[in-house]
This record gives C-alpha cells, structure tokens and sequence, in this order.
C-alpha cells in the first residue's frame, strides 16, 4: 500500500526552525498500531493521521510511543497541507478530533486554531520536580496530568538542563516551564518524557495553560510567545473567554511516499 506524507515546520517562517510534525492523509483509518508504527519509524514528536467528511475532516496524532488526545503543530501543519497542497478552498476547516472540534482559520498569512482553554489549580511544589529541573519555580499550578512550573525570569527557562529520568518519575505527563520574556510577553519550553518526547521545539497545546495565566497576570488578551528551545518557535495568542486562540505559520519540507504492508 501506498500513501502520501507531508513533513511541515510549524509556528515558524523559516525551515529547520519550529516544530517538524508528519502529515498523512488517508481515505479510511488504518489500525491503530500500525498508525503507532508509523509515528515511531517517523521519529517526530508527532504523525498526523486525516480523513475527509462531508463538511469536516476526522484528525488524529500519535508520538512516537502513544496517542495523544490534543495537539497544536501538528493540527497546524495538516490545515497547512491541506491549504497549500491539497487544495482546500476556504478559509476555515474543521477537524473533528478527540477533544471535540477544533477548527482552523486562515487570516492573512498566519493560521489560527482555537482550543479549550485549560482550568489551572495552584499546586504544591511536587517533592522531585527540583531536581528534575535544577531550580526550584516560584510557583507550580497544574490542569490533569499537565503541570505548569512559574520561573523569575526568560534566562532562567533558558538554563533550565532537565534530567529526564527524574522527569518520568513524577506522575505528569507533560511539564511546562515559563516566565515573562524579555522581547516577547512570555516564554516557555515543554518537556514530555513520558510521551516519549523529552523536549518538543514548538507546542500549542502547552498554550491552553499559558495563555490563560498570562493573559491574567499581565492584564492582556492579546499576546505573543516565545518557546525558547533549541529550534524556538513564535506563537500569536489571544484569550477569548473559555477559549484561546493560537495562531502561527508553517513552512512545507518534504512531500513523499510511504510503502506500508497492508491490506
């Protein structure tokens, strides 16, 4: 069997910059563990399966170990591909997903999804996260399995060396690191050992938290973000009520084929 895939840097303008995410469309879904097998051969954060419907596309992603129910570059690149390559007409698609509809505008030059925003909780510093991290946050708050970690300063995110194995032996799986930035409203980094990603370059999922807490502490619906890892990537934010609305480029880097063995 054949199939397509796309390989697109999203929350970037440049190649090699931002968060490299597979994307694969499909007529029907393939079995779940070969998809797995893809994500995994792929080797990227994440592989983006599709399927068109009447009016709105079916969209899943998987790490290269699990799936996962939200992800923000690799929705990203698929509205991406499927403006640029695949001929998609309008202006806004919808995806159909596992954490509801999440549809994707084109405004200019810049796509724009918009998610849920996240319920954050102010948490005690979990016994370990030091560690991990190398220095202790001003403060922790956490939204399910997903905790968010409050540093002084843009330099100290930037100096943050975690040690991964500790990061697995906290029951999160997704940890967030972030502080006001020096030319941008905020920065962060994202970490996710567990789901097989030790550090993802670009991530808008991670933006259903920082949003809504900087949006609250700088008095701004409005904002723009740097996620100051080693590729950086730039995200457009904008706080509207019980959603937020993330916003960025992408740039295409591979069109290919896929020989997979099955019928």
């Amino acid at each position: 069997m054949k199939l397509s895939i796309f390989q697109a840097d999203a929350f970037t303008d440049e190649l090699f910059k931002g968060n490299p995410a597979a994307v694969i469309p499909l007529t029907e879904w393939l079995p779940d563990a070969l998809m797995q097998k893809i994500a995994l051969e792929n080797n990227l954060s994440e592989t983006a399966f599709f399927i068109p419907g009447e009016d709105q596309y079916q969209l899943r992603w998987f790490t290269p170990t699990v799936e996962v129910k939200l992800c923000g570059h690799a929705t990203l690149a698929t509205a991406h591909i499927l403006f640029k390559h695949l001929g998609f007409e309008g202006n806004i698609i919808h995806f159909q997903t596992k954490s509801g509809l999440v549809p994707v505008s084109r405004e200019g030059d810049l796509l724009f999804l918009s998610f849920p925003a996240s319920k954050l909780t102010s948490f005690p510093t979990p016994q370990g996260l030091t560690k991990a991290l190398g220095l202790r946050p001003l403060e922790v708050l956490v939204s399910g399995s997903n905790l968010m970690a409050i540093y002084k300063n843009e330099s100290e995110v930037r100096n943050i060396i975690p040690d991964f194995q500790s990061l697995t032996k906290l029951t999160y799986k997704e940890i967030i690191v972030t502080a006001a930035g020096q030319k941008a409203d905020f920065v962060s980094r994202f970490f996710a050992p567990l789901m097989g990603i030790n550090e993802d370059p670009a991530t808008g999922s991670a933006h259903t938290l920082l949003i809504p807490y900087w949006s609250h502490y700088l008095g701004k619906s409005v904002l723009q973000s740097h996620q100051v890892s080693r590729r950086g990537g730039f995200i457009h934010c904008e706080m509207l009520d019980d959603r937020v609305r993330i916003g960025g480029k992408a740039v295409t880097y591979m069109e290919g084929t896929l020989f997979v063995d099955y019928k």
